[in-house]
């Protein structure tokens, strides 16, 4: 065997590694799963059967999955566009500042790198109502009534939000300040040279230079928001998604369908049709965004 035929063979050989670990631990459960959201099986009953595109059927006639995807829609749509906003303003502040760069984005990660569950239960306790809840206290120094929050049908799904864009917040400003250190500094020089302005160099230079990395960003954020589940599991009444339905993300839906109540066909019916919407959603994303990334 020549040397460059041992070399390919290497470069296979590891090639097949991650391979064979994606069709083990992430095909092979996906088409098992697509294969079961076509019978009845549940754990309550020890055999099941094929049943065809019932289980479909029975939860886009269930209103409480319809209301669950559009939270989910809800939570993706105003969500995404808001974290890499605020991220892309706060990025390009501290890119600014001459000192304390390091200070500060350890000050935005914090929120990401701690955990969900702790930051949910953080956030459930200060939106308690009075004298709990800390948000209450502070309105109640400045005179205005005091919110419902958690317990309000439609305050409940933007107060999950926001403890969300706080969270994302984050790991979204560390990667456009990374984007934005990587920009010659030579460019704007010489654009500031030629009698450019800041906000010129801003909207020529910089958010165009940047628009690779976030679209990186607005496809891994939409993926973040539409499998929202942690937020709304620890922050909801009794874990429901409640007030009445009002934060139940999809999967959330499929959580309480699979070890509620037991109706695994019916969960992996759900959770075929979030796999598909995500992927849709990314998949148009991508042709959106791909002709205007210059890499």
């Amino acid at each position: 065997m020549t040397l460059s035929a041992k070399r390919s063979l290497t470069a296979y050989t590891f090639l097949a590694l991650p391979l064979i670990f994606f069709i083990c631990v992430r095909l092979g459960p996906m088409l098992y799963m697509l294969a079961m959201s076509f019978t009845d099986w549940s754990l309550l009953r020890r055999t099941y059967k094929f049943i065809g595109l019932e289980n479909y059927r029975k939860i886009f006639n269930d209103p409480v999955f319809l209301q669950a995807l559009g939270n989910t829609f809800r939570y993706a749509v105003f969500g995404a566009p808001i974290v890499i906003i605020l991220s892309l303003a706060i990025s390009l502040l501290l890119d600014s500042i001459p000192k304390g760069k390091g200070l500060f984005r350890l000050i935005y990660v914090m929120p990401y790198i701690t955990p969900v569950v702790a930051v949910s239960w953080v956030w459930r306790w200060m939106y308690q109502p009075p004298p709990l809840g800390i948000i209450n206290e502070l309105l109640g120094w400045l005179g205005l009534p005091a919110g419902e929050f958690l317990n309000s049908p439609k305050q409940a799904l933007p107060s999950i939000l926001v403890v969300n864009i706080w969270v994302e917040l984050g790991y979204c400003t560390t990667i456009f300040l990374a984007g934005l250190q990587t920009i010659p500094k030579e460019i704007s020089e010489a654009a500031r040279i030629d009698g450019a302005n800041g906000r010129q160099i801003l909207m020529r230079i910089t958010l165009p230079l940047l628009i690779p990395i976030t679209f990186f960003l607005m496809v891994m954020e939409g993926i973040q928001f539409l499998r929202i589940f942690t937020q709304v599991y620890n922050m909801s009444t009794q874990a429901m998604g409640g007030p009445l339905n009002s934060t139940k993300s999809a999967a959330l839906y499929i959580y309480q369908k699979a070890f509620t109540y037991f109706e695994m066909a019916e969960a992996a019916s759900a959770s075929m049709v979030l796999f598909i919407i995500i992927m849709l959603v990314t998949l148009l994303q991508m042709r959106f965004f791909d002709k205007r990334v210059n890499y």
